[in-house]
């Protein structure tokens, strides 16, 4: 039987990529120790397949065509669109077509109704964490897309259920594998706002704590009040709650949190305590 064997959740901005031979060196300097951090903790954990949650930043779909949840089955993923990140290491990345079939029919049966993409395409979303955590072997990925981009989104509630779900298939999936979920986003920024270059510490940190504590209840409550004016990137937010259910909202272990404005985001890392079945 799978199952899974760790959970990560890391902030991802595109000029982390784009702008990083400039970015000031303390800056650097914290972000790459956060982002091996998660790499040394993802491989020590020696997962088979990862599989990713990170929103889609137009690269497959857009307003004439916009699922709240898309799963990738393909055999491969092609490598980011963006120019910024042509020199991406992993490019086309494998994927677990078995596996993901398996978490879409399980969907399914369950009265989820994901769309489903058999070639997509991960851009900085998915990718700044996988190149930044420096893993001498990059696992096959199941790509989970969570629309935290444009209204209507999945309630927070269902992203909760939907990790937990994610969760229900790889524990029914019969082959013998080591699952990890990774989540990308977060925490607060605006992107194309009036605010934008603005993070919102005070919700980083109570949002953490929120997520420390594990607790559903007081972190979907704490989320409905406030997460909407920790700007609209901190709707990515949604992808940490797939995450949270998958771990069984065991809460979890922050790397690292400290604001960067030069990439516009209040930028988290965390490890989520697995409470093995």
């Amino acid at each position: 039987m799978a199952r899974i064997v760790a959970a990560y959740a890391a902030s991802h901005a595109p000029l982390v990529a784009r702008d990083w031979l400039i970015l000031p060196e303390p800056a650097k300097t914290r972000l790459t120790a956060a982002y091996r951090a998660l790499g040394r903790l993802m491989s020590a954990a020696r997962p088979d397949v990862i599989v990713e949650i990170a929103p889609d930043h137009w690269s497959n779909f857009f307003i004439n065509n916009l699922p709240n949840v898309c799963i990738g089955v393909g055999e491969t993923h092609d490598g980011p669109p963006e120019p910024f990140l042509k020199d991406f290491p992993h490019n086309p990345m494998l994927g677990a077509p078995e596996l993901a079939m398996h978490i879409l029919t399980t969907a399914l049966n369950n009265d989820f109704e994901p769309s489903v993409s058999h070639h997509m395409k991960l851009d900085h979303g998915f990718c700044i964490p996988l190149m930044r955590m420096e893993l001498a072997e990059l696992p096959r990925i199941v790509p989970i897309v969570i629309n935290s981009l444009e209204e209507p989104m999945p309630s927070l509630n269902r992203c909760l259920a939907w990790g937990k779900l994610i969760r229900k298939a790889v524990e029914s999936y019969p082959e013998d594998i080591q699952v990890a979920v990774l989540t990308s986003g977060g925490l607060s920024h605006s992107i194309g706002e009036p605010t934008m270059g603005v993070i919102d510490e005070d919700f980083d940190r109570s949002c953490i704590k929120a997520f420390e504590r594990g607790t559903e209840a007081p972190l979907l409550s704490f989320l409905q009040s406030n997460l909407a004016k920790a700007g609209n990137g901190a709707q990515e937010v949604r992808n940490w709650l797939v995450a949270h259910g998958a771990a069984q909202s065991s809460g979890f272990t922050l790397v690292d949190y400290f604001p960067v404005p030069e990439v516009y985001v209040g930028c988290g890392f965390a490890e989520w305590k697995i409470a093995q079945s």
